[in-house]
Order: C-alpha cells, then sequence, then structure tokens
C-alpha cells in the first residue's frame, strides 16, 4: 500500500469505499454495490488524474470529519454538502490541494445526498472480486467491509501522472439535484400488469421519497398503481433503476445495492443518465416521469459517454 490520505476523526452518516461496482457476479448472488451517483464518482476521479472507475469515498448526507495525513489534490463531487477544509469553504467538482495537517468537514446538505471524495492515486484497499467497492451486509470491500469508523486510516496509491489542482467540471454541465424534475423512464418490461389508468397516473403524478429509502433502493409514495392481476411474479432479472411495484402499489427505484433478481411487477426503468438524480434526493423530495423511447435513452447515455471522454482526454488519462 502506499501513503495514507486521511484518519478518520468523526464517521459522518455512512460513509464507505465505493467505485463503480462489483460487477460480473450477479449470477452467484453477489450485489453490484458500488456508487449510488457513479457520474459524480467518474468526473471527481478525472479531475484528480484516475482512471473513471477508481474507489472514492462516498459521504452520505451528514458528512465525516477527516485529518489530511499527505499532501495531495482531491476533488469533492455530487451533493453539495457543505464542504470545508481548515473552515473555508471549498469549490465541488474541482480539484484542491490539501495538505497535511489540514481538516476536511462537511456541514448542511443543500444540494443533494450522496457526495464523493477523489484523491489523486485513488484508494488503495483490496480488490474482492474485482472491485473495492464496499458491501455492507456481505462484508466485502472497503475497509473491512464496513462503514467507516472513527481511527480508520485511508490508504490512497501513487498517482500515474503529474496531478494539478484547480481542474474543474464546465458550470454547464454541472447537474442539478433540485427536487420536482422529471426522471425520464422506459416502460416495461411488465408494463402490461397494469390498467391504463394506472399507466397514466404513473407518468403525471408526483411522487414523494420516504425516510424508508436506502442504498437498496428508493421507496416512493403517491398515488397507487392497480395491478391486473396480483403483484407477484417469477423471480426475473433486474437492473439499475428497474422500478418495482408491491402488493401496497407504491413504486420502489432499485440502486447500486439492489437484489439480483425480483419478484414484483416491473412497470418501468429509469434511464441510465437520470440514475444520479434519483440517488440525488432527500426524504421528502418529489419527482415525476416521463417516458421516453430505448433509441433517445441510448442517444443521452452517448452523449454523456462522450462527455466523460472527453475529460478523459483533457486530464490525460486513458
Amino acid at each position: 500500500m502506499g501513503n495514507y490520505i486521511f484518519e478518520v476523526v468523526k464517521p459522518g452518516l455512512t460513509t464507505t469505499i465505493q467505485d463503480l461496482g462489483r460487477t460480473g457476479y450477479q449470477q452467484y448472488g453477489v450485489v453490484v454495490a458500488g456508487a449510488m451517483d457513479a457520474f459524480a464518482l467518474q468526473v471527481g476521479n478525472l479531475l484528480v488524474g484516475n482512471k473513471r472507475g477508481e474507489a472514492g469515498i462516498e459521504v452520505v448526507i451528514m458528512g465525516p470529519t477527516l485529518k489530511v495525513l499527505t499532501n495531495t489534490v482531491i476533488a469533492i463531487c455530487g451533493a453539495d454538502l457543505s464542504p470545508k477544509l481548515d473552515g473555508e469553504s471549498v469549490t465541488l467538482w474541482k480539484s484542491f490541494a490539501v495538505k497535511s495537517g489540514q481538516t476536511l468537514t462537511f456541514g448542511k446538505p443543500l444540494n443533494g445526498a450522496y457526495a464523493y471524495i477523489a484523491v489523486a492515486g485513488g484508494i488503495e484497499t483490496p480488490m474482492i472480486m474485482e472491485s473495492k467497492s464496499t458491501y455492507t451486509k456481505a462484508e466485502l470491500g472497503g475497509i473491512e467491509g464496513r462503514n467507516l469508523q472513527k481511527g480508520d486510516q485511508i490508504p490512497i496509491g501513487v498517482p500515474s501522472t503529474t496531478v494539478k489542482a484547480g481542474i474543474g467540471l464546465p458550470i454547464r454541465q454541472i447537474p442539478d439535484y433540485r427536487s420536482g424534475r422529471k426522471i425520464r423512464v422506459i416502460l416495461g418490461p411488465d408494463h402490461n400488469a397494469f390498467n391504463s389508468e394506472s399507466i397514466d397516473r404513473f407518468l403525471s403524478e408526483n411522487y414523494k421519497l420516504t425516510s424508508q429509502s436506502d442504498r437498496m433502493g428508493s421507496r416512493l409514495e403517491g398515488p397507487s398503481l392497480s395491478l391486473l392481476k396480483g403483484a407477484d411474479i417469477i423471480s426475473d432479472a433486474i437492473f439499475p433503476g428497474t422500478i418495482q411495484v408491491p402488493a401496497n402499489g407504491q413504486p420502489i427505484i432499485l440502486l447500486a445495492d439492489r437484489q439480483t433478481t425480483g419478484g414484483y411487477t416491473r412497470i418501468a426503468t429509469v434511464i441510465t443518465v437520470d440514475l444520479p438524480y434519483v440517488a440525488q434526493m432527500l426524504p421528502g423530495n418529489e419527482l415525476a416521469f416521463e417516458a421516453i423511447s430505448v433509441e433517445k435513452a441510448q442517444r443521452l447515455y452517448v452523449e454523456q459517454e462522450l462527455l466523460l471522454q472527453t475529460l478523459s482526454v483533457a486530464a490525460g488519462v486513458y
């Protein structure tokens, strides 16, 4: 292992090590896990000269207090959780230098729920099934498969390039996580299990995020959706953004720690580029759904991918 970047003074609400997830093992019942907001993590990594899939520190709503142990460059992307370095506010979506002995803190959540600390050289925790992501229910990844605790020291690798501070994402590209936006979905694969009134209601009414939401999924509260038959189906594949509807008629959007298969009807799937907006919702926030075509969803994904590739070239990361 390389140097240590932080010592945890206060762990915050739920602070973990996450990369883009543990892919390729769902057939064995191993969940993907990974960053709730994959776009924010990838951008953060590029801003500090890392490859897009490197692990970072995921901070949730109430952030940690971290003592800096070595001089380096970091970036904080995603939610605005009022980060400060030695009491001075730092700019999100832009890399900045930190020095040994400084203290990084977080305060009031202003916009979004999940922030990501990317560190030049990446987080150097062990790879478990080709991922460093923490999945606490199975005690996999990160530091001993758990949330960070007081006293933990977080190891980092050696940067592959010379990293400069002050590199940022253009303002027009920074996501706005404010409540009330339309979340774009592709209907199906079980939308025919709902009557037409329920489909219309799903696409026209607002839903509110409940306090029962977590990394596994966002539980929504709003107009009930009626099924033509029962809510249960033979367990089948589920994906990031799958929207299940159990017997109570209230949608659940499946996220990073989702199970590998599911037995509830699937009314729709959130498109990839809109998943961060779902993940970044706070309890009480509202959203509405908009159905689009697979072709449009693919075009939007290609646009996002081109942005990330452009950032990769600009950062000298290939």
